[in-house]
């Protein structure tokens, strides 16, 4: 457990219902990324593959409590959180007990509110970060429940904008009657390669569409953003030089000026 001053995170989400977009890649590159700027950050592995858990090195068998024992055991997320080698960076591990949880939460009560409320207290961190899985189900919606923000991995293929919509009209359900103040704070376009002819079209198409929606900073495609999850690293740690990891620098900076903007609006209002 941390030994820290409490204070109010900024609460965001990692999402899309679509599997390989770099989304765990994202989640854990961000938060590496906004601990070198000198922020703290929790990560929380939602996704029942665990792939955010074991990409930051914490191996499978040092895992005793996880984040299921917080949604179902009552855990407190502190006593769960794990320090990685990121220095300023804790997860909450994912662990083979949330591949039923699914079905657990279907007839549990307050089912979409279980992950809100484990985080609605002072945490000392400046963002909680949670890495959802890969499909929108009910772990996926106490996500959407929980946070204030959405950050949104698109790659750029042939069918993004068409998972895109099925993901807005979601949002739209969510903020109708479970959290009125859900929005998306950015989408990243992912696995970018601009010789690419089809890239530069979906680039195109999805700013034409979303506006200023769209961050700046777009992720390459890079070898070292593949290969630095079997080494229980970050891309940012394993070759900051790399195109991947200075992507991701730009991209918390852009997150972080964003959340100055919505903090100051909220403020105003």
């Amino acid at each position: 457990m941390r030994e820290s001053s409490a204070s109010i995170p900024r609460l965001l989400a990692v999402a899309n219902q679509k599997g390989g977009v770099g989304k765990t890649t994202t989640a854990i590159n961000l938060s590496t990324a906004l601990c070198a700027v000198g922020k703290k950050v929790l990560l929380i592995d939602l996704d029942p593959q665990g792939n955010a858990t074991t990409g930051l090195g914490i191996k499978r068998g040092d895992i005793q409590r996880s984040i299921y024992d917080v949604l179902f055991d009552d855990a407190e997320v502190e006593d769960v959180a794990k320090r990685t080698r990121v220095r300023g960076l804790w997860v909450v591990p994912s662990s083979i007990h949330l591949a039923g949880a699914e079905i657990e939460l279907v007839t549990a009560p307050y089912r979409e509110f279980r992950l809100k409320n484990a985080l609605r207290k002072d945490l000392p961190y400046d963002y909680v970060i949670v890495d959802c899985p890969p499909s929108l189900n009910l772990l996926t919606l106490n996500a959407f429940v929980a946070v204030e923000s959405l950050i949104v991995p698109l790659q750029c293929e042939f069918y993004a904008l068409e998972g895109l919509s099925h993901l807005t009209k979601t949002i739209r359900r969510v903020r109708k009657s479970l959290n009125h103040d859900l929005d998306i704070q950015g989408i990243v376009l992912t696995m970018v390669d601009r010789r690419n002819k089809l890239s530069r079209q979906v680039m195109e198409d999805v700013r034409k569409f979303f506006g200023d929606k769209v961050y700046e900073t777009t992720i390459p495609r890079n070898v070292r953003l593949s290969e630095a999850p079997s080494y229980g690293l970050p891309a940012i740690i394993y070759d900051m030089k790399s195109p991947g990891a200075q992507a991701y620098i730009r991209l918390a900076k852009e997150v972080i000026g964003r959340e100055r903007e919505i903090v100051e609006q909220q403020r105003v209002a």
